[in-house]
């Protein structure tokens, strides 16, 4: 049996306490957060400089023994500075979180390389992996694009490679670029279904990401190769958001409906 941790999109709506519960009555053994806004007046979570909600969250962890996986997002542009995202690093290591989503939006490949070096020694003492995710839309664009940042910055004993089916079935990243990421440096991936294809336009691609994705077994993804060639120890984050289909039944109907779908694609139901 896989372990499974309740992504943030999934569960939108609901505060990160919440979060925590919701996990725990599915059986859900992690919860994602999202902290800090993934583009600048996005939604997030607020917990840092939160007092109440932190001993919240705190409190219901320990009560549920639900961990918090990985936080989200740091995205690494042209002017980035490490120093700007303390207050991630610091809630994080106290959760416990293990892992960090980094998004590249620098298209100079030598300098994001060397801020992302930058930003794995920042993270270090906090406990911290600093996970790159591929995405069709960003300077990072599929699997082999994030291994050679990786590599340029020296691949870091805290660099991490984050897979997101929907990213692969939308790049032209292959299965055998998959098997070919060093295990060292896949911490979990995020499960999802959407249709598949090269010919989306990036409005369609950023859309879909945010608020249209499909149950595993809906669209054309080949989730079932993907999580077949990954290892099978992985953690897998459950990332799917359809804010159509989840707002009118609340986030904790539609949390169990992508925990169940999940299970059936990968063989745990």
């Amino acid at each position: 049996m896989r372990t499974y941790s309740l992504a943030y999109l999934t569960v939108n709506a609901s505060s990160v306490p919440d979060a925590v519960s919701i996990a725990a009555q599915l059986g859900y053994a992690f919860v994602g957060l999202r902290v800090q806004p993934n583009a600048p007046g996005a939604p997030y979570q607020p917990l840092i400089g939160e007092g109440a909600i932190l001993r919240e969250t705190q409190a219901r962890m320990r009560d549920t023994g639900v961990g918090v996986y990985d936080l989200e997002i740091i995205r690494i542009g042209e002017q980035f500075r490490t120093q700007d995202h303390l207050p991630l690093m610091e809630v994080g290591q106290t959760l416990g979180a293990r892992a960090v989503l980094i998004a590249a939006d620098d298209p100079d490949e030598s300098r994001l390389a060397e801020h992302y070096a930058q930003l794995c020694e920042f993270m270090q003492p906090f406990g911290l992996t600093a996970d790159l995710e591929f995405m069709p839309w960003t300077a990072v664009k599929d699997a082999k694009a994030a291994l050679r940042v990786i590599e340029r910055a020296g691949r870091p004993v805290n660099a991490g490679l984050l897979v997101d089916a929907l990213h692969f079935g939308r790049s032209t990243t292959t299965l055998a670029d998959i098997a070919a990421i060093p295990r060292e440096l896949l911490h979990y991936a995020q499960i999802c279904d959407a249709p598949a294809g090269l010919n989306f336009t990036t409005e369609e691609l950023i859309h879909a990401a945010r608020q249209e994705r499909l149950l595993p077994g809906e669209g054309s993804i080949d989730v079932t190769g993907l999580f077949e060639t990954l290892p099978q120890d992985l953690p897998v984050s459950v990332e799917i958001v359809n804010l159509a289909r989840s707002q009118p039944i609340g986030d904790l109907a539609w949390a169990r409906l992508a925990l169940d779908a999940s299970k059936r694609a990968l063989g745990d139901a």
